[in-house]
């Protein structure tokens, strides 16, 4: 069983046990979420084409993670003019994994388990380092370096003598 959802402005076709990337759900890692604007549901032949939702239709699934995408350069020109600027960004997004489509009577459920361990432990396991290698908690700041010894003071210029004062007339 499969549905089409709208969210974010954008229309995912998904079923159960899709991992989907969408524009930034509001939410913890694990938590769950619904999907209430159900476009359009299908089993096989059968297609229910909602006008311009299908009543009583669902998706649910599970929040993953919230991340940055991939970046998007801006780059401006005006020829001949010495005129340039790059200028970049990342838009938010979350990553949902989708664990049941309902609707219509019907109801489509994803059996597998989700995994919320953290990217880092993820990278350190890939290496072959193990959840040993990872810090547990975030590490405690740096302390500060010891104060250099104060240098000797500079010697002071000594002052200019005043110019003579001559007296008129003298010869």
């Amino acid at each position: 069983m499969y549905a089409v959802i709208k969210t974010g402005g954008k229309q995912y076709r998904v079923q159960a046990g899709d991992l989907l990337v969408v524009e930034k759900l509001e939410g913890e890692p694990g938590a769950a979420v619904a999907f209430g604007e159900v476009l359009m549901l299908g089993e096989g032949e059968a297609v229910t084409v909602g006008a311009p939702t299908v009543d009583g239709a669902v998706v649910s699934g599970t929040l993953l993670e919230t991340r940055k995408g991939e970046k998007v350069k801006i780059f401006k020109k005006i020829r001949r003019q010495g005129y340039r600027r790059t200028r970049g960004h990342r838009q938010f997004e979350s990553v949902v994994r989708v664990t049941s489509v309902a609707g219509a009577g019907k109801e489509a459920k994803w059996e597998g388990t989700i995994d919320l361990t953290p990217k880092v432990i993820l990278d350190a396991r890939a290496r072959g380092l193990g959840d040993a290698a990872v810090p547990a908690t975030i590490p405690a700041p740096v302390e500060a370096a010891p104060a250099k010894a104060e240098a000797a003071p500079k010697k002071k210029a000594a002052p200019k003598k005043a110019a003579a004062k001559t007296e008129e007339g003298e010869a």
